[in-house]
């Protein structure tokens, strides 16, 4: 086995995040498992959801687990680009508007 931070095979372990705390772990499911269930928005839209949230955060094991979640539920390969196309819009955006408070500050030490 390499030696590196990402192992496909550890998301079959994520059942274990209770492993210390069962409550807390169990609760974790619990809401998760209620978020994830079709409500005002279908299964589908939220699996399209989290697999843009999965690329803003950059975590393999989501982007793998949502990539399939989102096909199973019927997500075509151009939605699911097009989801993870308007996560990176919003972190660039997000990022550049931070730009406001450099413009501040170097209005204030112009001053």
């Amino acid at each position: 086995m390499s030696n590196h931070y990402y192992n496909a095979k550890d998301l079959g372990k994520f059942s274990e995040i209770g492993r210390v705390n069962k409550d807390l772990g169990d609760k974790f499911f619990a809401y998760y498992g209620a978020v994830m269930a079709e409500g005002a928005l279908t299964e589908r839209e939220k699996a399209l959801i989290a697999l843009a949230v999965s690329h803003a955060l950059k975590c393999p094991y989501c982007i793998d687990a949502y990539t399939t979640t989102s096909l199973q539920k019927g997500a075509t390969e151009a939605e699911m680009s097009e989801a993870v196309h308007v996560a990176s819009a919003m972190a660039a955006g997000i990022t550049l508007v931070h730009s406001v408070q450099m413009n501040n500050k170097i209005d204030e030490l112009s001053i």
